[in-house]
């Protein structure tokens, strides 16, 4: 349509002030406020930031004995400053979703497998 502009996103503070948002921003904002809503907690970190053992087990919801494991055996890239291991958040967060993804396809798999022996029947 002729003359028909499309608006760009736009952060509104109290006083009315205003702020361009790149579309992506926005998106990830509207997550955000969705997550919060919910009650749940939300934390920004930058990607090159790195963790602590104890900090990356938290995330990936295991042990740090368990976390050290996957860490000797070549399963998240990691750094040694002194004694103590390093994990930076992407390589983390990229396991995390590898993980994920692995545990969904053998849920899927169980799931198909048992509905092919008629393990999902109706009850009548």
């Amino acid at each position: 349509m002729e003359g028909k502009r499309t608006q760009r996103p736009r952060l509104v503070g109290p006083k009315g002030e205003t702020l361009e948002l790149p579309e992506p921003v926005f998106h990830l904002l509207r997550q955000i406020v969705t997550v919060l809503a919910r009650g749940d907690a939300v934390t920004v970190v930058p990607v090159h930031k790195e963790l602590t053992s104890q900090q990356a087990a938290d995330l990936l919801n295991v042990s740090r004995q368990y976390l050290v494991r996957l860490l000797d055996e070549g399963a998240i890239p990691y750094t040694k400053t002194g004694k103590h291991r390093r994990i930076r958040i992407n390589d983390l967060l990229a396991y995390k979703q590898k993980r994920d993804a692995e545990r969904e396809a053998a849920l899927d798999e169980l799931a198909q497998m048992s509905q092919d022996v008629g393990g999902y029947s109706e009850c009548g």
